[in-house]
């Protein structure tokens, strides 16, 4: 599922691939943009924003992308076999004369003036791993709502962009309060802890090819996707329940021992074998 540090990661592989170069094949494969061309100019830069790739191209032109659940960018030197899935999952196609990149199952393509990025992107909060970054602002944006559950506020990218449905476990467990407690009960002083703690979690992981959340080599994330495994603290089963307001479900981690608050009632807190894909 991609998160902040994913869309961070893609990002910088689509930027060494295109920047500075012009582009010999352009083929967008959604109904919208199926005529357009960019042949013949050069991408400027390519600069994720939250959980949005924004590709710069020249003559103000932005393709604006989003991974959501299941979407990715791959790039193949000219020759090498594509293996990103079947031919017709691509929804786009930017080639240079000595990199091609593919975009499969993209949810979200749009081609945008670049001065109009904001259509797509300027609900965002400061961004974890943007120039933006305000932990200031996070946290007011935050405690807007304090009677909002913590699990809801922190997938919401209007308070602060990057989060995903992994962090969000994780960093709830971390507090030591549930997903479901309001944003408002949180302690004061780990609510106050909450933004520099995401913004840690992203950074260290921007650059590994595999997520860890607790540094140890032989478990990488201490909730999502364990149930029923025991806890690393307390070694209580660790236990899991769909969080949302009723349109979109996630499913959630968190140990009952070592996190205090409210929680679903056993009925709805059923056990996982793993993680389950949503939409993000």
């Amino acid at each position: 599922m991609p998160e902040g540090d994913t869309v961070w990661q893609a990002a910088r592989r689509l930027h060494i691939a295109l920047a500075g170069k012009v582009l010999t094949r352009s083929d967008l494969r959604v109904p919208k943009y199926a005529t357009a061309d960019l042949t013949g100019r050069t991408v400027l830069d390519v600069t994720p924003r939250g959980k949005h790739l924004l590709a710069r191209i020249e003559g103000g032109v932005t393709l604006h992308s989003h991974l959501r659940m299941d979407g990715s960018w791959k790039v193949y030197a000219n020759g090498q076999r594509w293996s990103g899935g079947p031919t017709h999952q691509i929804r786009a196609i930017l080639g240079t004369a000595d990199r091609t990149a593919v975009g499969y199952r993209l949810p979200v393509l749009e081609l945008l003036r670049t001065t109009d990025e904001g259509r797509a992107v300027g609900h965002l909060g400061p961004d974890l791993l943007g120039p933006d970054w305000n932990p200031d602002k996070a946290l007011e944006n935050l405690l807007r709502d304090p009677a909002r559950p913590l699990g809801e506020a922190l997938l919401d990218q209007r308070n602060f962009a990057g989060i995903g449905n992994v962090y969000k476990s994780e960093l709830c467990f971390l507090l030591g309060v549930t997903p479901w407690l309001p944003i408002g009960d949180v302690p004061a002083d780990r609510a106050a802890q909450l933004p520099a703690l995401a913004k840690r979690l992203l950074e260290v992981n921007r650059d590994r090819p595999a997520r860890s959340t607790t540094g140890r080599r032989d478990q990488n994330l201490f909730v999502y996707g364990r149930t029923p495994r025991p806890c690393l603290r307390c070694r209580t089963p660790i236990r899991s329940a769909n969080q949302g307001d009723g349109a979109r479900e996630r499913p959630t981690y968190w140990c009952p021992t070592c996190q205090t608050g409210p929680t679903p009632s056993p009925g709805a807190a059923q056990p996982r074998t793993g993680p389950r894909r949503t939409t993000n």
